[in-house]
């Protein structure tokens, strides 16, 4: 029992790590490429609008910062539950990318990297933290 309520503990605050961290990122993408004034940011049409301007730049900066952002809670997630739980995490955090880039229309090449970008540093964070478990 002990064990499986550390693991939905490791999901829980792996997710939260991860909800921190795209939060900042978005903090950061309003910055940089803000909405136009006057924008209905309940309009799908103008956010899709908004989304297709966004410049390169700032595209490859946010695959980083979601790549770092997957690391980071399924590491958490490991770390603190298990394999079980960073698995999980992994699924969720793979799942929210995905639904993001099939319901707005970013850049072919970001639809193609940003999955990738998130696999690898998924697999880091299991690689990362088994080396963790192997030095302890």
């Amino acid at each position: 029992m002990i064990t499986f309520l550390r693991a939905l503990l490791g999901i829980f605050l792996g997710a939260v790590a991860v909800f921190v961290l795209v939060m900042a990122v978005e903090m950061f993408s309003s910055v940089v490429h803000p909405f136009p004034e006057g924008m209905d940011l309940n309009d799908m049409e103008e956010m899709c609008e908004h989304v297709a301007r966004y410049p390169d730049w700032v595209l490859a900066a946010v695959v980083g910062l979601w790549g770092f952002s997957a690391f980071l809670g399924t590491w958490i997630a490991q770390k603190v539950g298990s394999y079980w739980a960073s698995g999980v995490e992994a699924a969720l955090i793979l799942w929210a990318v995905l639904f993001n880039l099939s319901m707005l229309p970013y850049a072919v090449w970001f639809k193609v990297v940003m999955p990738m970008a998130v696999v690898v540093a998924i697999a880091a964070a299991f690689g990362l933290a088994r080396s963790f478990k192997r030095a302890v």
